[in-house]
């Protein structure tokens, strides 16, 4: 069975609830009136704002196009002077390595007279004279050297030409590669659309950034670094003209002194192999005497070993017959005889031991000759040794480097090529 609740739930009176239908009614009127004004405000808005928007990106859209066009005109005008000042940056440097293959020319016959008196250095004892190659090699080298002065003179002008020139050029370089980036900048924002991906809000994207010039600055800034360009290609022009001069006057300067060199190496060369032609005929009679000489010493050798048998065979005789018994050793005439035998064996030892002894002493006499002749034929055949390695190392100066094979090396004391019968001697003496 239902029951009252203790606790009645509040209750409100009719005229409120009358009102309270009221109220919504109105304010539902009232807000929906608001609603429509806001919205005819914000369509006329938007056609507006848009037609603004769509002026003023079709404005900075042309605005870019026609930046785009100058910076691109500065861009070709850098362009065509970049290509000039490379072009002349190759001419020099083309001129400058002609200068250099010019010195090194130069340096060649200097390292060649060098090597020359450092190798005629290494003569010996009596060969070591101050003869007119020597001379004739230390004028090569003064001449060389002043040669040199001159070239390098001029290389190092042209060195500080293409460091302006280079300078210059990174300006010129890094004004275009500005003018480069900033195309592509101005083009990738030339390109954008409401539709690219890679649009989005940035902050502060108005502000002035720091570094920033003024139209004026900028133009007057890629002027002064295309005038500077030029002024620089013309200094240059007129350094290679004076460069091409100087090579030309040094060009045939050292030829004549290397003839006179030549010619000097050549004269002593003849002195020394007339010399040399001597000194082995002494010393072929020398080893013809000490052959002979050889020969008779074993001969006397050979006498005295039989002889030494012959006195053996006579002690052993006699010392034999000492042991006769009794009345048997008596002094016969065969004791006379073998005594007499073996006095006249040790005088004849003797008298060939001196002769012996003679005859070492002029075979000693002879090897002492012998080595000082063979020590002189040494010595000039490693001067003519070493001043036909010079007259080699000389044809440096009238053979390309490529096809240069040395005839004859200095330090193993061996041979390219077949040589004279003469100088295979000097090889092997040496």
């Amino acid at each position: 069975m239902a029951t009252l609740s203790v606790k009645p739930s509040p209750r409100f009176r009719l005229p409120d609830w009358y009102t309270n239908s009221y109220l919504l009614s109105t304010n539902a009127e009232r807000q929906r009136d608001a609603s429509h004004q806001i919205r005819q405000e914000a369509r006329v808005l938007c056609n507006e704002t848009n037609n603004q928007t769509i002026w003023d990106e079709h404005d900075n859209r042309t605005r870019l196009a026609e930046r785009i066009d100058t910076v691109n005109r500065w861009k070709e005008m850098l362009d065509k002077c970049l290509t000039d000042l490379d072009a002349e940056i190759d001419a020099l440097t083309q001129m400058k390595e002609s200068a250099e293959q010019n010195l090194q020319a130069k340096n060649l016959p200097l390292d060649v007279a060098i090597e020359c008196l450092t190798l005629r250095e290494s003569r010996r004892d009596i060969d070591v004279v101050k003869d007119l190659v020597e001379e004739e090699l230390h004028k090569e080298v003064e001449v060389t050297e002043a040669t040199k002065k001159a070239l390098q003179q001029k290389i190092s002008q042209a060195f500080e030409k293409l460091c302006l020139l280079q300078e210059v050029r990174q300006q010129l370089n890094s004004d275009h590669r500005g003018k480069m980036e900033t195309l592509d900048i101005d083009r990738g924002c030339y390109s954008l659309n409401l539709k690219s991906p890679n649009i989005s809000l940035k902050i502060n994207p108005t502000r002035v950034p720091n570094g920033s010039t003024t139209l004026q600055q900028w133009d007057d800034c890629s002027q002064f670094n295309k005038n500077q360009a030029e002024a620089e290609m013309k200094g240059a022009i007129e350094l290679r003209e004076a460069i091409a001069l100087t090579i030309a006057k040094t060009n045939n300067e050292l030829e004549a002194q290397r003839v006179a060199t030549e010619f000097a190496f050549r004269k002593r060369l003849w002195e020394m192999e007339k010399v040399y032609s001597d000194l082995k005929w002494q010393e072929k009679n020398t080893l013809e005497e000490i052959a002979e000489l050889q020969e008779d010493i074993r001969h006397l050798e050979e006498d005295l070993r039989r002889k030494l048998q012959n006195l053996k065979l006579c002690h052993t005789r006699l010392e034999t017959r000492t042991y006769r018994p009794n009345v048997e050793l008596c002094r016969d005439q065969a004791q006379y005889g073998l005594t007499e035998e073996v006095h006249q064996l040790e005088a004849t030892t003797a008298a060939l031991k001196q002769k012996l002894a003679q005859a070492q002493d002029a075979l000693d006499a002879l090897y002492q000759h012998l080595a000082w002749l063979q020590a002189d034929i040494a010595c000039k055949a490693n001067s003519m040794l070493l001043d036909t390695k010079c007259m080699d190392i000389r044809r440096k100066l009238t053979m390309p480097a490529e096809k240069f094979v040395p005839e004859v090396d200095t330090f193993t004391r061996t041979t390219n090529r077949t040589l004279s019968p003469l100088k295979t001697c000097q090889l092997e003496l040496t």
